[in-house]
């Protein structure tokens, strides 16, 4: 197999990603609103290639702060997913996890424990999925939540995407409950593990 870059992937594999995009966030939502108990509806995500100094212009600027559920994945692929998402936003789905509006602007201890187990489920849900359509083994390792400026927070993934140049894939979606909320998927196979992907989907290039 060839060297190989996020700039040269094929159409067909954008296409694959935007499905796998689909049907994750569509699972994500599915268990985030048997979280909440509440009903839940997703826009359509959007796949993107960004250079790295767009992604957090993407999110409202590198100084918004957000928070960012990061896991290391390994099995048959290893590198690592993270889901972010606006502080406010995060707050809002830990208040009606918790059924009590939460006082002040910080989460606290439980907040914070809260917060883990949401982004546990969610990007559990898109791995999930991601292993279903490839029959890859796929296993998260325990959440690691940090609540930072994106700039801040996307400088972990900025340092692993390395290898691949400065271009990084994101999957954006919108999800709506009482108020509309921007959640951003980002996987990081690592190089060899894009060749298993893609060689699972039946992808040569």
């Amino acid at each position: 197999m060839g060297e190989i870059s996020l700039e040269s992937m094929s159409e067909q594999y954008y296409d694959v990603l935007k499905e796998i995009g689909n049907i994750g966030a569509g699972n994500a939502t599915t268990a985030l609103a048997q979280m909440l108990q509440c009903k839940v509806d997703m826009k359509v995500p959007q796949v993107k290639l960004l250079d790295f100094n767009e992604v957090g212009a993407m999110m409202g600027g590198e100084e918004q702060i957000m928070a960012g559920i990061y896991l290391c994945v390994e099995g048959d692929i290893t590198g690592s997913i993270m889901f972010l998402l606006r502080k406010d936003a995060a707050k809002h789905l830990v208040s009606k996890l918790m059924g009590m509006e939460l006082p002040g602007e910080d989460l606290d201890e439980i907040g914070t424990s809260a917060l883990k187990e949401i982004g546990n489920i969610i990007t559990g849900a898109y791995l999930n999925s991601l292993s279903s359509l490839t029959n890859l083994k796929i296993f998260p390792s325990v959440p690691d939540l940090t609540i930072d400026m994106a700039g801040a927070i996307l400088s972990v993934p900025a340092i692993e995407f390395g290898t691949l140049g400065d271009k990084i894939l994101l999957i954006q979606t919108q999800f709506t409950d009482d108020c509309e909320l921007d959640g951003y998927f980002i996987l990081v196979p690592d190089l060899e593990s894009y060749g298993k992907i893609l060689g699972a989907l039946g992808i040569s290039f």
